[in-house]
């Protein structure tokens, strides 16, 4: 009996699946990049203000002129979904920047350092750990106030403990690797090898997981919103959209709440599945 090459074996196994998590992670790109330019070009790709209001249109359903209907002020709900997409993409876009910067720098200083500087970092992101992120982002808004500033910095406080311990594990790994020694010998400093060298070694790996820590983001700053602490209105922002629906779906006007909370599902999904898809081939491109 013939033995089939292993080799072959498991490529046509993974097959089906390779060309599945392909098709998921290209509509995922598309679904991403669609929001993001409706995003960037509102002015010219809404149809309406967004805070134009008709008093001959309340809770109108989908039509020619409005092809989500409208809100019970009489607003164009898909003027109000692009231009709120904005809101909903800066807020984790900045979240996840800044978290991703302090992250790395607490992790390549507690992975190259070591000793007494790691247990204090340690011990600093296990505190942080205790809390979860939207509860800080709540006692921000209690002491600073309402809107989106003071949520983007608790959270990005909050995320970058996550950054730092992965980049730390990666660090740690890197400097025992032979290349390391290598500079060394060579007379290379220690904050060159780091910062030239091993940073960008690690660094892909950490941008995949950015990329998922903007999907829980942006989930948690449209639920500050819904509950009135984060964006305020009248400004078109997804969650808020959410909040500002709820008296109308006791008299069955569902679209109004409906659209936004499905746009943040799906945008939040595609890009879970682009972060997956990226850890995942980074994962498998890394060489031991």
């Amino acid at each position: 009996m013939t033995v089939p090459n292993p080799t072959t074996a498991v490529r046509v196994m993974r097959a089906p699946r390779a060309r599945r998590s392909s098709w998921l992670f290209l509509a995922s790109a598309a679904v991403l990049a669609a929001v993001t330019l409706a995003a960037a070009f509102a002015p010219f790709v809404a149809p309406y203000d967004p805070d134009a209001v008709d008093f001959l249109a309340f809770n109108g359903g989908p039509s020619a002129a409005h092809w989500l209907g409208t809100d019970g002020l009489g607003r164009d709900i898909l003027s109000r979904m692009i231009w709120g997409a904005r809101t909903a993409l800066l807020g984790p876009l900045l979240v996840v920047i800044f978290s991703t910067v302090v992250g790395i720098l607490l992790g390549l200083l507690a992975g190259w350092r070591g000793g007494w500087i790691d247990a204090v970092l340690g011990r600093a992101f296990d505190v942080v750990f205790a809390f979860p992120a939207l509860l800080i982002a709540i006692m921000a808004v209690a002491l600073f106030g309402k809107g989106l500033v003071a949520p983007v910095i608790a959270m990005s406080l909050a995320y970058a403990p996550y950054v730092a311990r992965l980049t730390r594990s990666l660090i740690t790994a890197e400097r025992n690797r032979p290349y390391v020694a290598a500079y060394r010998v060579q007379g290379f400093g220690g904050a060159w090898i780091a910062l030239r060298r091993v940073l960008p070694n690690v660094f892909p790996i950490v941008g995949a997981q950015s990329t998922l820590n903007f999907g829980y983001v942006l989930a948690e700053l449209a639920g500050l919103s819904f509950l009135g602490l984060g964006v305020q209105a009248p400004a078109a922002d997804w969650g808020a959209m959410i909040n500002e629906a709820q008296p109308g779906i006791a008299g069955g006007h569902f679209l109004p709440a409906v659209v936004p909370a499905v746009a943040v599902v799906i945008v939040v999904v595609a890009v879970n599945i682009i972060g997956e898809e990226l850890s995942e081939r980074i994962g498998g491109g890394v060489s031991a």
